[in-house]
């Protein structure tokens, strides 16, 4: 089973592509929550929310309680500005460490950079985002 981390951008139609990969930011989520906090950053899932939408790509992924769904408390927003703090100080640490992961360096750091230009554009167009998780 292939877990993805990936943007939701609030509204419709934000504009502009949000696609982020999202599936080595999954698989080393517990190493990157760990570097984070040893740079005194907030940890990507720190800005995880589940909405609706999220709620129901998992529901039809067959994850998830269908009764449970229904009672989800309202999403949490976040301003793009603190999640690129985050972004960006991990993908400093991994340009100038690009030994940290083995082989996950590359692809997570490609995905920080995904992250980034979502985020560069979710400012941009004065939006909120937050993370959301797949299970495919």
């Amino acid at each position: 089973m292939a877990t993805s981390l990936y943007i939701v951008v609030e509204g419709e139609d934000p504009g502009f592509d949000i696609f982020v990969n999202g599936h080595a930011l999954a698989r080393n989520e517990d190493a990157l929550e760990r570097l984070a906090e040893s740079l005194n950053v907030a940890p990507l899932l720190q800005f995880f929310s589940a909405d609706e939408n999220s709620m129901c790509l998992l529901l039809d992924q067959g994850a998830g309680d269908p009764e449970w769904a229904r009672n989800l408390p309202e999403p949490q927003w976040f301003n793009p500005a603190d999640g690129l703090l985050s972004v960006r100080a991990l993908i400093r640490f991994l340009a100038d460490t690009p030994v940290a992961f083995g082989s996950e360096t590359l692809p997570i750091l490609g995905e920080l950079r995904e992250y980034e230009r979502v985020l560069e554009k979710t400012a941009q167009y004065k939006l909120r985002w937050h993370l959301a998780v797949s299970w495919r």
